[in-house]
């Protein structure tokens, strides 16, 4: 049908790998912030909690798809999988962006997590540009201290392309 089970194993595994770094950096960065109330304060713990949250999250996400595409293969039910695969590969929601939310550094198993899903060559490449970009970023850049300034950027960008 689709890819051999060797190749759709080790992308099975890359992505559980990811996820778990993530679900550990969480629980770690819990115990290292405590609780903490909401602010809208780019690298603070409460946007660094949410960001690998949402890195997490799209990981987990993007398992579980996969997971459905290469069950439904293996059923035979060819036409599911193939669907099911091409939503698996779309550009994960809020990866890499979660960690644009991160105080930087970036803990280690996050940047090992992110650099595992930039190598994993399954998502489009716009994926792997975005994270090289946010494991280069010096500091946290969401959310923004100017929301007009951000809007007026954002504007441009999108006119100039």
């Amino acid at each position: 049908m689709f890819h051999d089970m060797t190749e759709l194993a080790r992308i099975g595994r890359v992505l559980e790998e990811a996820h778990s770094l993530l679900e550990g950096e969480h629980k770690r960065l819990e115990r290292e912030y405590g609780p903490t109330p909401y602010d809208a304060v780019a690298g603070s713990p409460a946007q660094t909690l949410r960001g690998v949250t949402d890195l997490s999250g799209a990981m987990a996400t993007a398992l579980k798809q996969f997971a459905l595409a290469v069950g439904y293969s293996v059923l035979g039910l060819d036409e599911r999988a193939d669907r099911m695969l091409r939503v698996a590969r779309m550009k994960p929601v809020a990866f890499p962006s979660g960690a644009d939310r991160m105080a930087r550094p970036l803990g280690e198993d996050t940047v090992r997590a992110m650099e595992l899903i930039r190598d994993l060559g399954f998502f489009p490449e716009e994926t792997a540009v975005a994270t090289d970009v946010a494991l280069a970023a010096p500091q946290a850049t969401y959310p923004p201290a100017d929301w007009n300034a951000y809007e007026r950027e954002r504007r441009d960008r999108s006119e100039r392309q």
